[in-house]
């Protein structure tokens, strides 16, 4: 039994219904409290609470059952009770209201009680209708097609397993697949929770100056990380998931905080941003909504959408990866509501992006970019901006303590990827996952360097570019186009036999260069005219700089 030395107050809804209260507890106010947790003995004002609820009548009510284990020191004093003993009280349950039956006049300044149906800020002048048809009218800020390359960082308390992937609990306890029931069997105590994980989540070597150093070495330009996954934990500390976020418990940090700070004083050219699930797995209030068909949306206008006011409020992140989503329409979601603020008056509404996941039947129909689906990657050329986002590890977005060398994905795999990407106008995420104990596993720090040193050569060819005529070469496999005002570049992934490449998409080109060779006495490449297109004569491998794939710069192009 874990025990709780501090009473804290609760700060978001009720998990049982009023009914099932003690008949004078019926009529209490019920009352959301706008702050983080907060210690009770620095409230004197509810010293006046007339009624406690016993923890042997809240025990089994609890949202995540997880929680069932709190207790309180058979010896503390309520801050409520007068000086007296009052074993067995408990105010701090997650996810229950405060009840009060006293007077509320007397509440510090910075707290304030509000109903718990949330709504967004009003708009003025809204340029932004909450509709489809009004938001997708939006321009996309310049800046994202033009970065290219982001990193997506999976982080959380399915980390601390590392096994499997980040649907850790899901599998466990949602489907009992059974990999995931015989590890917990044979590794871990009976009645183990997954609650138990989190203190473990530590991130004693989390150092976000240092993840920002390699996020730069890597070519990055902006990055994505997942302030909360399906499983609700939060990496900030949220005033609507209390003692399930990095404050709380595990960290006792704002990790969320110190990386997007880092990120903007070490690196202020990678633009910042945050995934978020709009679902998670075991809330009861979501359980309940889709209990009722959706027909109910409690936990919407109670913890997802005051989540992502509070992360656009506080932290301004300008890319929204919205997930978790698939279970209801975009009207449970209130998603087109939450879009007209942010892209009216929040205050990223000028850079922010936004994915396509914001309900059953959105994907691939509206947002900044569309991500369709995981590791989505088209291939051909699509008439709206897409992302292709993708793992490092083949079988997982969360880090795996016993993934194989094989289950990662070469440095070449990654320039195959992204040269296939970006052809196509897409923007790749690429996505790592650090361990519990906040490391970049090395494994995936060495192919984002190794992406990067590529990028430090070939990076004209990536970075504001946009897909040409071709998008791959018609005759050679492996040679993706992009271009650039009047140049024309050519990603080889593999270099051509006795260094002589032909290329079907272009039947003439002027001033033939390849990225990374420099010989003053040869400026250009030696090009023919042959009858399927042209023919490029390379150097000798060994005079170019670059590695694993190679960029060619054609200007005066004349395409097939």
């Amino acid at each position: 039994m874990e025990t709780l030395d501090k009473v804290f107050l609760p700060l978001i809804t009720p998990a049982i219904a009023i009914s099932s209260l003690p008949k004078q507890l019926r009529h209490a106010t019920d009352c959301t409290l706008q702050t983080n947790a907060i210690h009770a003995t620095d409230l004197p004002a509810f010293a006046k609470l007339n009624h406690l609820l016993p923890f042997s009548h809240l025990q089994n009510s609890l949202p995540y059952p997880q929680f069932r284990n709190f207790k309180i020191p058979s010896q503390s004093r309520s801050p409520f009770s007068h000086g007296k003993k009052s074993p067995n009280l408990v105010s701090e349950v997650f996810n229950f209201p405060i009840l009060l039956s006293g007077q509320l006049k007397n509440l510090p300044t910075d707290l304030a009680c509000k109903p718990h149906s949330f709504h967004s800020p009003g708009t003025s002048e809204a340029k932004y209708a909450p509709t489809w048809d009004s938001l997708d009218t939006r321009p996309l800020p310049p800046w994202y097609d033009g970065a290219k390359v982001g990193i997506f960082l999976h982080w959380g308390v399915f980390s601390v397993p590392s096994f499997g992937s980040e649907w850790f609990w899901e599998n466990w306890q949602g489907t009992h697949y059974a990999p995931y029931v015989d590890f917990m069997n044979k590794n871990f105590r009976p009645n183990f929770t997954y609650a138990d994980f989190a203190p473990a989540f530590t991130a004693e070597f989390f150092e976000p100056d240092e993840w920002a150093s390699v996020f730069n070495a890597s070519g990055a330009r902006y990055i994505v990380l997942t302030s909360k996954h399906h499983e609700g934990f939060t990496l900030w500390p949220s005033r609507y998931s209390w003692n399930w976020n990095s404050l709380d418990v595990g960290p006792k940090r704002d990790l969320l905080g110190d990386l997007a700070k880092s990120v903007r004083s070490k690196t202020p050219h990678i633009h910042f941003g945050l995934y978020h699930s709009l679902f998670e797995w075991f809330n009861p209030l979501y359980l309940q909504d889709k209990a009722n068909k959706f027909a109910t949306n409690d936990f919407v206008e109670r913890k997802t959408m005051p989540e992502l006011y509070e992360l656009v409020n506080n932290y301004q992140p300008e890319v929204i990866w919205s997930d978790g989503d698939w279970e209801a329409h975009d009207t449970y979601w209130s998603s087109t509501e939450f879009l007209a603020w942010l892209f009216n008056d929040s205050p990223v509404k000028d850079t922010v992006v936004v994915n396509d996941r914001w309900g059953k039947d959105i994907h691939c129909h509206h947002g900044s970019f569309y991500t369709c689906r995981d590791r989505y990657n088209p291939g051909v050329l699509q008439p709206h901006k897409w992302e292709n986002a993708m793992t490092l590890d083949k079988k997982s977005w969360g880090y795996r303590r016993n993934a194989p060398v094989g289950d990662y994905l070469s440095i070449h795999d990654l320039i195959t990827t992204l040269a296939q990407t970006i052809s196509c106008g897409g923007n790749l995420l690429v996505n790592v996952g650090p361990t519990h104990d906040g490391r970049l596993p090395v494994i995936m720090e060495e192919r984002l360097r190794q992406f990067g040193s590529w990028l430090d050569v070939n990076g004209q060819a990536v970075y504001d570019s946009v897909p040409w005529k071709h998008q791959n070469d018609t005759l050679t496999p492996g040679v993706w186009y992009t271009s650039k005002d009047d140049l024309v570049y050519g990603i080889v992934l593999t270099w051509p036999k006795q260094n002589k490449l032909t290329l079907g998409a272009v039947t003439s080109a002027k001033d033939v260069k390849l990225l990374g060779y420099n010989d003053p006495q040869i400026p250009v490449l030696q090009v023919k005219s042959v009858r399927a297109g042209i023919q490029v004569t390379f150097p000798p491998m060994s005079e170019v700089s670059s590695q694993w794939a190679w960029v060619l710069v054609m200007s005066a192009v004349t395409p097939a």
